[in-house]
């Protein structure tokens, strides 16, 4: 009798990977892959609706496609801006995530609600969470809240932000790099915000890394900062990896060019052009979202 050929190793890695991923393809060919297909007809054709329901289709090709790149007034400088808010945010709220979960998962008093009250704002942006405040808000006309508006604006004029420019400038630094720190400092609550998610990630990052690799560091002589370059960035590095790219996607759903697609389509009435200005901010976001994570990738050390 033959044998039965038993599964090697890495076969066997790979059909665990496959299961783990099923329920996402799947999914994605249900629900998504029509939705896309659908989009692209949709950017290459004069959607109308019909009075007694459903819609009809007049193809006019690359029409869409023309208008919004050589007619339509602000969709080059809303798709410009926000690439480059993407790129600016990205690496910073990723080196914000890094710096606070190496923090965070030193031990200490008050630890776990200091760790809650970072992840409080992905839950106070969802979105009933903010439809709930913002009711709160307008039912407040008066009391607590003019009075945190007006603290808010006192604490915000108190500060001169030239001042510190200039100081700056006097050092030498570079022009642009007072420019990025700058404009880092007026988003600091935005970077906040969209932190949350990757400070628990790379919280748990931190605490799969072997013990006996900073034993063997503390052995060899090595100080915080050597141990840090040596030990703690690697093992994180495939983290960063999945870290940029929820990043990348947070902050393309967020972004103008996506509010500009849904007043296009719900607002005037053009679906035809909405979907041109989705599939293109699209496109443009998975190019970044390649670039990123090959560039990343080479430099990716995988512990086994």
């Amino acid at each position: 009798m033959k044998k039965k050929r038993k599964l090697s190793l890495m076969t066997k890695r790979s059909i665990t990977g496959y299961l783990f991923i099923m329920p996402w393809l799947i999914g994605f060919i249900w629900f998504y892959a029509r939705s896309l297909f659908m989009s692209v007809q949709f950017s290459l054709s004069e959607l109308t609706v019909n009075p007694g329901g459903g819609y009809t289709l007049d193809f006019k090709w690359f029409e869409n496609y023309l208008y919004a790149f050589r007619v339509h007034p602000s969709f080059k400088q809303v798709l410009t801006s926000s690439l480059g808010n993407m790129l600016i945010d990205v690496p910073l709220i990723i080196f914000f995530s890094l710096f606070m979960a190496l923090l965070l998962n030193k031990k200490f008093k008050g630890r776990t609600l200091v760790r809650a009250i970072f992840f409080l704002p992905v839950i106070l942006n969802s979105g009933a969470i903010q439809a709930a405040m913002d009711l709160a808000r307008n039912m407040m006309s008066g009391g607590i809240s003019s009075a945190s508006a007006e603290m808010a604006e006192a604490a915000s004029s108190g500060v001169s932000v030239d001042y510190y420019i200039q100081m700056f400038s006097a050092l030498g630094l570079p022009h642009e790099a007072i420019e990025y720190v700058s404009g880092a400092v007026s988003r600091i609550s935005d970077i906040i915000n969209a932190s949350g998610v990757q400070i628990v990630i790379f919280i748990a990052a931190l605490q799969s890394i072997p013990g006996s690799m900073y034993e063997v560091a503390k052995i060899e002589g090595a100080t915080a900062y050597e141990t840090f370059w040596k030990v703690t960035f690697p093992m994180v590095m495939p983290h960063i990896i999945t870290n940029v790219v929820y990043t990348v996607i947070d902050s393309f759903a967020d972004s103008e060019v996506v509010d500009l697609a849904y007043k296009t389509a719900f607002t005037y009435n053009n679906y035809g052009l909405s979907s041109v200005f989705s599939l293109v901010s699209t496109v443009v976001t998975c190019l970044v979202l390649v670039l990123v994570c090959g560039f990343i990738q080479k430099r990716t050390f995988y512990y086994n």
